[in-house]
């Protein structure tokens, strides 16, 4: 059963002073939230990637805390900034792997991960540039891709999240969604 919102606010507040056993506790709390979350995003269009959702995790915790994590208001907005870091993770994987000479662009696979399928890096790098120029023109809808489409949140909890209303929600990513198909062609 998750913690209470209370007790990750908590756990959130002190982590951000520095006491290190809030931090791991909060990590310890949030870890299978973190990895539902890094799965959702593994799983989805481009099916799969050289991270197992147990690396992104970990990965996207590093890239989070650094040296000390930072402050969080609560567990949605907590939340809300690993799908971002996650996504930021998982662009820049697809990116070194562009620069890659070998594989044509074509994420490389790792024994760990040979049930993964190779995924195109281009595609989520198109993906992610064309989502650059929707943060410049709609904040809000490209939040709301982020958080349905990396994170992996249905209407509900990306309405959550965003302090919405689900209508709001429905309204901005099927805007978003038109808006990224007519600019990535």
């Amino acid at each position: 059963m998750p913690a209470p919102d209370t007790d990750i606010t908590e756990l959130l507040r002190a982590a951000a002073t520095g006491d290190g056993a809030a931090e791991s506790e909060l990590f310890r709390v949030l870890y299978a939230e973190l990895k539902s979350l890094a799965s959702a995003r593994l799983a989805r269009e481009f099916g799969a990637n050289t991270l197992s959702a147990t690396g992104l995790v970990h990965e996207a915790y590093l890239r989070l805390t650094g040296s000390r994590l930072p402050e969080f208001n609560d567990r949605r907005h907590f939340m809300a900034i690993a799908a971002t870091v996650m996504r930021r993770v998982l662009v820049d994987r697809a990116r070194s792997a562009g620069r890659s000479k070998r594989g044509d662009g074509l994420v490389a696979l790792t024994l760990d991960d040979a049930q993964s399928l190779a995924v195109d890096a281009r595609d989520l790098i198109e993906l992610d540039d064309a989502l650059q120029r929707l943060f410049e023109r709609d904040p809000m809808m490209a939040r709301v891709v982020e958080l349905r489409y990396f994170a992996g949140l249905d209407v509900e909890q990306t309405a959550a999240a965003l302090d919405s209303s689900p209508r709001s929600v429905n309204r901005a990513w099927t805007a978003a969604r038109a808006w990224l198909l007519r600019e990535m062609g």
